[in-house]
């Protein structure tokens, strides 16, 4: 029972990334497409549309895996001990083919080719310092309310945060390294070249090392009192 129990767990993070990714690049295909004149109303289509499909998948997988979709969610879990180490290496490679078949599958839903390697490049101080402070910004998001009992709280949080941080981040809030090789394949408004996502991966773990540590200083046990 315990072994199906997490076959189940990681089918959840896949199945979660896929339609992440599926929504964060289909609404980005769709926004070019209504859009294509105003590159910051796509921006907003593409947002608002992610805001929303996050807050549901998170509501929807949260009981089964924790709704992490994103490793660096999974490894600052096992870092403060919520989670075993065992479970977060099983996930992230979860989490990561989730995202490549959620890419492909959006690309196939507008009628492109399933996999194409983006063209848009993303690289630069501004954009990587960006994902630094998103990525950092989401962990400590997620951890503050886990640790004050608030955890029911989580879905809303973090697709308001996400929804927010299109706007108020350079890079449009990656802050996820899995979704980040998923966004490699789609040669559409939400791809990323190759070329850039290293960069852009190795910002996203200084991030969540920065949240880590802003979430063991601020909130150092549990359940803390505010």
């Amino acid at each position: 029972m315990a072994a199906a129990s997490a076959a189940r767990r990681v089918a959840g993070e896949f199945l979660g990334s896929a339609l992440l990714t599926a929504i964060v690049v289909g609404s980005g295909i769709a926004a070019q497409r209504l859009s294509p004149n105003d590159t910051g109303l796509q921006l907003l289509e593409n947002a608002f549309a992610t805001a929303l499909g996050l807050t549901v998948l998170i509501l929807v997988f949260a009981p089964l895996s924790g709704a992490h979709f994103n490793p660096v969610v999974s490894l600052v879990d096992a870092l403060l001990g919520h989670r075993t180490w065992g479970e977060a290496v099983r996930y992230i490679p979860a989490q990561v083919v989730g995202c490549i078949a959620g890419a492909m599958l959006a690309n196939l839903m507008f009628g492109e080719r399933a996999a194409t390697w983006s063209t848009t490049e993303r690289l630069s101080a501004p954009h990587l310092l960006a994902e630094v402070v998103a990525t950092a910004g989401l962990v400590l998001v997620i951890f503050a309310l886990v640790r004050t009992g608030r955890a029911a709280l989580a879905a809303p949080a973090v697709g308001a945060y996400i929804g927010a941080a299109y706007f108020f981040t350079s890079s449009a809030s990656f802050a996820n390294p899995a979704i980040t090789i998923g966004r490699m394949v789609t040669d559409t408004f939400a791809g990323i070249a190759p070329g850039s996502a290293g960069g852009y991966i190795a910002a996203q773990l200084v991030g969540a090392a920065l949240g880590w540590g802003c979430v063991r200083l601020l909130f150092p046990h549990e359940h803390t009192e505010i």
